[in-house]
């Protein structure tokens, strides 16, 4: 697996924000959800019931023994310019990468400590790219990018989150999919690994 990590902490680059709402989201859906405090409320995310691989580590990723939580989260087929790109990256063929799917998640680290931490956080994307970038998932891309964080759920807190982001090509959209679940899979589990945190 092609495994990177970046960061995007200029002024000018997003912030994660939690709890965020959608203001242009007249039904009030579009919202950070807790899947820490409240786990069924997976089914209000349409993405996570869109795709089944999506839920499945949403569920992991806010599981109580996980080391982080999620913050939002989309899925979806790439378009003809992301496709290029992931070809390249993964120097591939066309032929062989004729469709692509990919995600993201923001994730926060749980310990307070890593969460408030730059020079943590770089430790942990050091680790997370070193255990996934033998993972035989020719086809996946992993790209992971450092942002500062505002989180206010038992008091205001400044830090930083990771936009964790799986891409993967296939011959067609089948294969280009179920090459993304399982890479996502991967993912997860080297998160939830002992290894990250001991590496």
């Amino acid at each position: 697996m092609l495994s990177e990590w970046s960061a995007e902490c200029s002024a000018d680059d997003p912030v994660v924000v939690v709890p965020w709402s959608d203001p242009s989201d007249s039904t009030g859906n579009r919202r950070f959800i807790d899947l820490r405090e409240n786990p069924y409320d997976l089914d209000h995310l349409p993405e996570a019931e869109r795709y089944p691989p999506l839920m499945h580590a949403l569920r992991a990723l806010n599981a109580a023994r996980s080391p982080v939580f999620t913050a939002k989260c989309d899925a979806w087929p790439l378009d003809a310019e992301e496709l290029d790109a992931l070809r390249v990256n993964l120097d591939v063929l066309a032929e062989e990468a004729a469709a692509g799917f990919g995600s993201y998640i923001d994730i926060l680290w749980r310990e307070r400590s890593i969460f408030a931490s730059f020079h943590l956080q770089e430790q942990m994307l050091h680790r997370l790219t070193r255990h996934t970038a033998p993972l035989q998932h020719p086809y996946a891309l992993l790209d992971c990018i450092i942002r500062p964080a505002m989180v206010d759920l038992t008091g205001p807190q400044e830090g930083f989150a990771v936009s964790l982001y799986v891409k993967a090509a296939g011959h067609n959209e089948q294969a280009a999919e179920e090459n993304w679940a399982s890479a996502l899979d991967a993912v997860v589990a080297v998160l939830r690994s002992k290894d990250l945190v001991l590496a």
